[in-house]
């Protein structure tokens, strides 16, 4: 019974098609006389019919046009002393359309039709009624069509009922599921905190053995090997409680195996891959490139891919990059510059005063590792982003830029 009602649902074409074939067949039969024979032939009646069983089909889809035109239809027939046969019972059907499906103009107008609907038919079925009888027919006449009406005005506000009931369902969990994220933030938040405060008082302690042990090195080699091995403890201690809270930490979905960050080492493959999508790029690097910390090295591949990500994003028609690497004396370098023709706009991300999150992005990065962010249009058009990042002295040539 439940596909079947989701089926009805789902195709009213053919549930009114199939009303308006059983109207019709019921007119036709109207027409045939004691023996089964038919009556005259074609008639201005049958060709109302007819359009009383279009207008039921297609019903559902224009309600308005389809009262108002049900509405016209019966005044003519009513002018034109048109006796309605079977297909009358059509006009109880837009009596109900017009009340669910109509418009608020539309459902009066229907309200009215029903009300004089029973002295239209009784003044066709007799032309002349006795006056202490005609109130008393009217409203029997009437009857069917304001019941009809007000079983659609039913219909609408049970509908009404359960669409509200449907928004307020998904409200509620929409809230559900914001606060479930506000909870799992503020848990998250204080796990971080907890995460700080043992690694922080980890790392003291290992600060402090370490000093004894550089003290005591030469004089007591016993409390040295302890010290060490207090620090050895301590360390690995941490690195488990810090595998736990990272592990609760971990983002859903985000459960996948562990895989490696990129590095500077893996940028001619990201650079490839964007020469791929359409974008020529050239990549030099100036110096002896060197092991970077992993947050520097992390960094410099995001600014890239994201530089990059801007460029063939607002760089407009035909643009070209240039990615530069410097592993200079005390700092890395890195700049990428293109010569796009974009919108001054380009992009929030881009801009001395850009609020975009690719900016945003860009600016912690650097922030993190202590350099400089230096983001603008370039001389001769396009825009450049340059970042400098302090490293340790190595005496190294630096590029000219």
């Amino acid at each position: 019974m439940t596909r079947l009602d989701v089926w009805l649902r789902e195709h009213p074409l053919a549930v009114d098609g199939a009303w308006a074939f059983a109207v019709f067949c019921l007119a036709a039969l109207s027409r045939l006389d004691g023996h089964g024979a038919w009556q005259g032939g074609l008639r201005a009646e049958d060709a109302v019919a007819l359009v009383l069983c279009g207008l039921m089909v297609v019903r559902r889809r224009r309600p308005d046009a389809v009262v108002a035109g049900a509405l016209v239809l019966g005044l003519a027939q009513a002018c034109l002393d048109m006796h309605p046969d079977g297909e009358g019972i059509a006009y109880l059907v837009f009596a109900y359309t017009g009340a669910a499906f109509g418009s608020v103009w539309i459902s009066r107008l229907a309200l009215v039709g029903c009300l004089l609907t029973g002295l239209l038919a009784f003044g066709l079925i007799t032309r002349h009624p006795a006056p202490d009888h005609a109130v008393l027919w009217a409203v029997l006449l009437s009857s069917p069509f304001l019941l009809c009406w007000a079983w659609g005005r039913l219909i609408r506000t049970r509908r009404a009922y359960l669409i509200s009931l449907e928004e307020r369902a998904v409200r509620l969990e929409q809230e559900r599921d914001a606060n479930a994220r506000v909870a799992v933030a503020d848990e998250r938040a204080r796990i971080a905190r907890e995460l700080h405060d043992v690694v922080a008082h980890n790392v003291s302690l290992m600060a402090v053995q370490a000093g004894g042990a550089a003290c005591v090195v030469e004089t007591s080699p016993a409390l040295a090997r302890e010290a060490l091995g207090t620090i050895a403890s301590t360390g690995r201690k941490t690195l488990a409680e810090m595998r736990s809270l990272l592990g609760v930490l971990r983002a859903a979905g985000t459960a996948e195996e562990y895989v490696p960050q990129p590095r500077v080492e893996d940028l001619p493959e990201l650079l490839e891959q964007v020469r791929t999508a359409g974008l020529p790029v050239e990549f030099s690097v100036f110096g002896e490139s060197r092991e970077l910390p992993r947050g520097v090295e992390l960094a410099v591949y995001r600014i890239v891919q994201e530089a990059l990500a801007n460029v063939r994003k607002h760089g407009g028609p035909d643009p070209t990059a240039r990615v530069t690497v410097d592993f200079g004396d005390r700092r890395l370098g890195v700049l990428i510059e293109d010569d796009g023709r974009g919108g001054t706009g380009r992009s929030p991300a881009w801009g001395a005063g850009g609020t975009g999150h690719g900016l945003i992005g860009m600016r912690e990065r650097v922030a993190m590792v202590g350099g400089r962010l230096e983001v603008g249009p370039r001389p001769g058009g396009g825009f450049r982003v340059r970042v400098v990042l302090p490293l340790a002295a190595t005496g190294l040539p630096r590029a000219d830029w």
